[in-house]
């Protein structure tokens, strides 16, 4: 179950985001779990000998006999004895298997895309990418990568490889600059500077419970804060009597939650009905009141707020483009016994002869 700050920041992709925590807020695209990429490398590898029989026709001698010479490396020895560097990718296999194979899906699924569209990324373009980033939180690029490794665990190759290079080549693929217009000005100076509206809420899995204790809040709003406590399924604002941050009138929560929080006026009140924001996902809002406007200069804060959207924008469209490339990829994932049928079954099939190698992005120094 979302926690209070999610449900108030829903984003509607199917791509995972990840923000740094120090700073100004900055979103980048995950193509995929981040796991320890040893795991990737010496898993994948073991996973193509043992799983692929059709790719193990056509290897040649000598590259078996390559891969057989690899898989029997010795990568540690107790009192003599070898463990091997295939006993360490079963383990890799059984530990992270699932979630380094599904990263790696990902990414192949940029590759094939880019090299059909004949879209490169070149490792001085995720330099300069990463100096641009780290300008914006303040930091030097060797200090943006400690804090990267303290606070999210990735290494600098990891990010280059699984966090600046896919979200680049995504906006390549998406092939299109984003615009920014004077509506969508407006509503992003009234999300941050306008009134906002103060609730309580709660949470529910239950349609038929939801709806009871709405119906007893009806009567007796007051009782609000403990049954926000006592049934309210979402962690955070529960143990708080249902408290939330202030919802913004354009962006943040569900637009079901927005809506509904918008359109009470007296504080106590009882949203008029249940609000479904999901399956299984049903909201009582308690209203308190609005937030007093902020004062501001909109000349002064009028080219953050641009900046703000165009990478709002850009974030969307890489989700976009990341979730059409998805959907219309044929993906067999052995692992999970999953498979997934392209929504264009006509699409033409990308070789993967062609797929674009990461192999060109060394460990990486301060650019």
């Amino acid at each position: 179950m979302q926690d209070a700050t999610q449900l108030l920041n829903t984003e509607t992709n199917g791509s995972r985001l990840i923000a740094p925590k120090a700073g100004r807020r900055s979103t980048m695209l995950v193509g995929g779990t981040l796991i320890a990429l040893v795991a990737a490398g010496i898993g994948m590898q073991v996973w193509r000998a043992q799983n692929s029989k059709a790719a193990e026709q056509k290897d040649s001698v000598a590259g078996s006999v390559r891969l057989d010479d690899t898989l029997a490396t010795p990568v540690g020895r107790v009192n003599g004895q070898p463990v091997t560097y295939e006993m360490l990718a079963k383990e890799c296999i059984e530990r992270h298997g699932k979630d380094v194979l599904e990263n790696v899906i990902n990414r192949t699924i940029i590759q094939q895309a880019c090299a059909e569209a004949g879209v490169t990324v070149t490792e001085a373009e995720v330099n300069q990418e990463i100096v641009k980033i780290s300008k914006k939180f303040g930091l030097p690029v060797g200090q943006w990568y400690k804090m990267l490794e303290a606070e999210r665990g990735l290494t600098a190759l990891q990010y280059h490889r699984d966090v600046i290079w896919p979200m680049l080549a995504l906006k390549k693929l998406a092939g299109k600059e984003v615009k920014i217009t004077n509506e969508m000005m407006k509503e992003a100076y009234t999300d941050n500077y306008g009134p906002r509206v103060k609730a309580r809420m709660i949470v529910m899995d239950n349609q038929r419970r939801a709806t009871e204790i709405w119906e007893k809040l009806q009567k007796d709003p007051e009782l609000f804060e403990d049954f926000a406590r006592d049934y309210s399924v979402e962690p955070t604002s529960r143990i708080l009597g249902g408290s939330i941050p202030p919802i913004r009138r354009y962006s943040g929560a569900h637009e079901n939650i927005r809506k509904a929080a918008f359109n009470m006026q007296e504080p106590g009140e009882i949203s008029n009905s249940i609000i479904q924001i999901g399956i299984n996902q049903y909201v009582i809002l308690k209203y308190e009141g609005r937030t007093e406007p902020i004062d501001h200069d909109r000349d002064a804060v009028a080219a953050q707020l641009h900046e703000e959207l165009v990478e709002r924008e850009v974030q969307k469209m890489v989700a976009e483009t990341f979730s059409h490339l998805r959907e219309n990829a044929r993906i067999d994932n052995y692992l999970t016994n999953e498979s997934t049928v392209p929504a264009e079954e006509s699409a033409a099939t990308v070789n993967p002869s062609k797929a674009v190698s990461f192999t060109t992005l060394t460990e990486p120094t301060a650019p």
